[in-house]
């Protein structure tokens, strides 16, 4: 079977005037945000996990006392339970302080540079490639 061969969605087509060289570095522009991408969803770990912990304590001070050991069930109570992991700070207020002082930010900038350079066209470097590496004529490689 013989597959019409299409050009690529005109969002992920280079606008007339953008430069290689622009184009590879909204490449790394856009690579480095999804970096912080991944950072951000592992800061979100952080947060659920150690939240799942310290709501996991609750177990494990019922079942101290239940065992008669009341001094060792209000120590994880007095020093554990509810404490801060960073001086003044829940995880919470650390995913709120890192997506407004730099993930915010980030994307913002990235935003506005790829739509000051490239008409807020989006993937452009990746598009190529996948137009470079597609066999012409073969379902699975149409530009869709």
């Amino acid at each position: 079977m013989n597959t019409p061969t299409r050009p690529p969605d005109p969002r992920h087509q280079r606008p007339e005037g953008v430069t290689d060289t622009t184009v590879e570095a909204l490449g790394a522009l856009s690579k480095a945000l999804e970096t912080t991408e991944r950072a951000r969803g592992a800061l979100y770990t952080f947060h659920q996990l150690t939240g799942s912990a310290d709501l996991a304590l609750d177990d494990a001070v019922r079942l101290l006392r239940e065992a008669g050991h009341g001094d060792q069930a209000d120590r994880v109570e007095r020093e554990i339970l509810g404490r801060n992991v960073i001086p003044g700070h829940w995880t919470f207020q650390i995913v709120e302080e890192y997506n407004s002082t730099y993930y915010d930010v980030f994307r913002t900038v990235e935003q506005e540079i790829r739509g000051e350079l490239a008409e807020g066209r989006d993937h452009l470097y990746e598009a190529e490639m996948k137009e470079a590496r597609r066999t012409p004529g073969h379902p699975d490689h149409t530009a869709t």
